[in-house]
């Protein structure tokens, strides 16, 4: 029966299709755009984004994140000592995808990973609420607990009087090399175009995609 039931599920696109000449000359901008776009769609929270890592033995790990700045990259923040902090320390490589319902979009972004500077992190970290600085500095993260009440007991011995980024805590950026902007189409005919960076001359060369 769940099955047969999948196997019916689907939903025809065709709000919108995405042209060659109205596409920015850099993904970067290219994002922005829709990201603005989505910010005013009524998407629940069109900044979280699918973070795929690999691990030291090849092994692909996915979970949500919130990005949480642009400038050359893509920016989200974490602890260094977690999961995700383990892979990209030793394979700096991430991709990550956008999924935006309500206009039939996505975004596919793959790249090189870097930390960003300290400073960029404290500002961030000292934006957040109160509350979310001291989990962020009491949780083990991606570490074994033996149950809530820990977690809860490691949180009241943080002072929020002396609250400081702490050194395992900051963002990282992904540099892209790859960007591809998908629109949904009427009979999986789907939009498609992929932004590739030329690693000579760094230029970004944009390619329509079948679906």
């Amino acid at each position: 029966m769940v099955n047969r039931d999948l196997g019916k599920m689907r939903k025809n696109y065709g709000l919108q299709q995405l042209n060659r000449s109205e596409l920015a000359a850099d993904p970067i901008e290219q994002f922005k755009k829709w990201f603005e776009e989505a910010k005013k769609s009524d998407i629940y929270e069109p900044n979280a984004m699918a973070l795929a890592t690999v691990d030291e033995k090849n092994r692909p790990c996915c979970r949500i994140v919130l990005l949480k700045g642009i400038d050359e990259g893509f920016i989200f923040y974490t602890n260094y000592l977690s999961r995700k902090g383990q892979h990209l320390g030793s394979n700096a490589s991430a991709a990550a995808t956008f999924w935006w319902d309500r206009l039939e979009r996505q975004v596919r972004i793959e790249g090189a990973v870097e930390k960003v500077q300290p400073e960029t992190s404290d500002a961030y970290f000292l934006s957040r609420p109160v509350g979310s600085q001291i989990s962020a500095i009491a949780s083990p993260q991606s570490q074994r607990v033996e149950s809530y009440e820990q977690l809860l007991n490691l949180k009241k011995s943080v002072d929020e009087f002396k609250l400081v980024r702490p050194e395992y805590w900051g963002g990282y950026r992904i540099i892209p090399r790859r960007v591809e902007f998908w629109q949904g189409r009427e009979n999986r005919l789907h939009d498609r175009f992929d932004y590739s960076k030329d690693q000579n001359s760094g230029a970004w060369c944009i390619q329509r995609l079948a679906p």
